[in-house]
């Protein structure tokens, strides 16, 4: 139970350290843009900031993903849908911290197998969690004490979905790119924080009432 609770937690620490990190990060480097630019460049190499977002930012929170990705698991241990929704998580932790391990060129924009690296990981992890706000917005459905987080999970993963697509527009014509990332990233991450933060308010309920 208390390495399970511990997991849950997870959830909840991992989002909130991520976005302040790249705050963080950001104002660290008055000539960084969350306009346009992404977020990767923050972690670049040679980057003044890019041991504070490949190790702390990219690796430990998605670290984190795996801890909280395991404590869902254990805690809707039985259906396909609850294990692919757990697995999705865990995925995007994977694709967070593997965008870490290979940092991207300067300016995001070389051709080098580190480069390419990334792109894959970091498309690896966006897309996990847009599916799995979306898969565990279907699964919240039927639990009654989730069901109001039914609709918000489903919507967090269309409107991330929308955000990058926009981030992804074809040519020089894409509005603000860094901003539809910072905006994806930001739902998701809100949505993990609401979900996980649920998790851990019905996990006490239960403890505390009275068999």
């Amino acid at each position: 139970m208390p390495l399970r609770t511990l997991g849950l937690a997870c959830g909840i620490i991992s989002p909130v350290l991520w976005l302040a990190l790249i705050a963080t990060a950001g104002a660290l480097r008055p000539e960084f843009s969350h306009l346009t630019d992404y977020i990767s460049e923050l972690g670049e190499q040679g980057s003044p900031t890019e041991t504070l977002m490949r190790y702390a930012a990219f690796g430990f929170t998605g670290f984190l993903y795996l801890c909280f990705a395991g404590a869902l698991r254990a805690t809707f241990p039985d259906g396909w849908l609850s294990t692919a929704g757990a697995l999705l998580i865990a995925l995007d932790g994977v694709g967070r911290m593997g965008a870490g391990a290979f940092p991207c060129d300067p300016g995001c924009a070389g051709v080098s197998p580190m480069q390419d690296l990334h792109e894959m990981f970091a498309t690896v992890g966006f897309s996990s969690g847009i599916l799995a706000a979306i898969v565990w917005g279907v699964f919240l459905r039927r639990l009654r004490p989730f069901r109001p987080l039914s609709s918000f999970s489903v919507g967090s993963g269309v409107v991330a979905l929308v955000s990058l697509l926009l981030m992804s527009w074809p040519g020089d014509r894409a509005p603000a790119p860094g901003l539809f990332e910072h905006v994806a990233t930001a739902v998701l991450s809100i949505w993990l924080l609401v979900f996980a933060g649920r998790l851990v308010w019905v996990s006490r309920a239960m403890m505390a009432a009275p068999v």
